[in-house]
């Protein structure tokens, strides 16, 4: 039976729709790409935090494109996929991972975030995908695999050994020229996190949209609200309140926690906050233009 793959997008532009869309031709796959709104998303976030119980916001921000792809997955009729949740944390594929200040840092990172999945991208993937009925597999979370990999001297992992190219080890084992895995191209394309790669005007719109829902003097007194685990941007008190007013013990608000990068100025989530961050929504227009 022919492999089927999925992706999803704002639009059939978006950097990872764009790049996923190569692999499949180059692949051969049945290839089924989705696409949703900004409206759509703003309109199910309510529903999304009561599946996710979570308001952390890039869990948010990257569970609502999931969300709507598995509801389009298990509408196919299928009913397993392989997601590849895990080899970011293990092989340091964050952007900010390059500012690592030594390898002995590095490994402490990857090993915390691997961890933590549970209460970050394993948790987006899990209850995105089972909100719909959807089993995700993940294959680079392989005890064996782990082992390995964790096993592996950071400085052979880290992006700076190789002229800042993340997730190098991982990529090299993929490059075989006679008979290739995946194009050049998206191989050696530049992480771009997913819910960055579903559209830039995904994020940027839902922070707007957030804060317009939550006035200057509601975030300046927060921590009354909620002492715990405050919320410093509009964004965060606005997932927080749907949150509370699903979940209002203030237990279930201790069983969160946020993914924040290091090693970086900008705490963002957004790959895009890192300064290392290539536009690729600039250079998929510059394709455009050329084809």
């Amino acid at each position: 039976q022919e492999l089927r793959s999925f992706s999803i997008g704002l639009d059939a532009m978006a950097p990872d729709a764009f790049a996923a869309r190569k692999v499949a031709e180059f692949l051969g796959t049945e290839h089924h790409e989705i696409h949703f709104t900004i409206e759509q998303g703003i309109e199910v976030l309510d529903k999304l935090i009561w599946h996710l119980e979570t308001y952390d916001v890039t869990s948010i921000r990257a569970s609502t494109p999931m969300y709507f792809l598995s509801k389009a997955i298990t509408d196919m009729g299928v009913k397993v996929v392989l997601s590849g949740e895990g080899a970011d944390e293990i092989f340091g594929g964050y952007l900010y991972f390059r500012n690592a200040p030594s390898a002995a840092a590095f490994q402490k990172e990857t090993i915390e975030r691997v961890q933590k999945l549970f209460t970050a991208d394993l948790l987006r993937a899990d209850k995105s995908t089972m909100a719909h009925g959807l089993e995700a597999r993940v294959p680079f979370l392989d005890k064996q695999f782990l082992e390995l990999a964790v096993k592996i001297n950071p400085e052979d992992k880290q992006p700076k050994t190789y002229d800042n190219v993340e997730k190098y080890i991982l990529r090299k084992a993929f490059d075989t020229q006679e008979q290739p895995y995946l194009p050049d191209e998206v191989l050696w394309r530049q992480k771009e996190q997913f819910s960055d790669g579903v559209g830039y005007s995904w994020i940027d719109t839902l922070i707007e949209y957030c804060a317009a829902q939550v006035t200057d003097e509601e975030l300046e007194t927060a921590e009354q609200r909620f002492p715990y685990n405050t919320p410093v941007t509009k964004e965060a008190y606005y997932y927080r309140s749907v949150f509370h007013k699903h979940f209002p013990q203030v237990s279930a608000a201790q069983t969160v926690r946020k993914w924040i990068p290091k090693w970086q100025e900008n705490t963002d989530p957004s790959g895009r906050a890192n300064a290392a961050h290539v536009n690729a929504d600039t250079a998929i227009a510059q394709v455009k233009a050329e084809a």
